[in-house]
């Protein structure tokens, strides 16, 4: 038997993860409208690290769902993150609701599981885009809309 206690949900820091990226999505999408994307492309002075896409898939008068994902150098060698995210604008909230095709993640998962899942999975996945976003505010040159076909 072990004596480890068994994880219980930060709450509080899972909300205030889907704050700030709510107010970062908030920041980078402006007034886009569904079937438009931003793309932000990457780069450091001397270093293109790819794009940014944040896809707008559907505005609702409470929530917006967007597709976001990054292309770039890497493309042919490994699959790179793609997320989709509901903004719901009554709270002021963004947060994952699929990864890699993956959807509906609890709060807190039993650990080893079937699926290798975190403990604290859905709080890592917000911090993931929370950290994404963060770069493309960062590092996103000339941000541009474009209507996706």
């Amino acid at each position: 038997m072990s004596n480890r206690a068994a994880y219980v949900t930060d709450l509080r820091t899972l909300q205030a993860e889907c704050t700030a990226n709510f107010v970062r999505l908030d920041r980078l999408l402006g007034d886009t409208v569904a079937g438009e994307r931003v793309e932000l492309p990457l780069a450091s002075h001397t270093t293109r690290f790819g794009t940014l896409h944040l896809e707008v898939v559907e505005r609702a008068p409470y929530t917006t769902v967007v597709r976001v994902f990054q292309s770039g150098v890497l493309d042919d060698m490994i699959d790179a993150p793609r997320m989709v995210v509901h903004l719901y604008h009554d709270v002021q909230m963004a947060e994952v609701t699929d990864f890699q095709r993956k959807r509906h993640f609890e709060g807190r998962y039993r650990y080893p599981n079937a699926h290798m899942h975190q403990p604290d999975e859905k709080l890592q996945l917000n911090r993931f885009l929370g950290e994404w976003l963060e770069h493309g505010l960062a590092h996103g040159h000339d941000t541009r809309i474009f209507e996706t076909p």
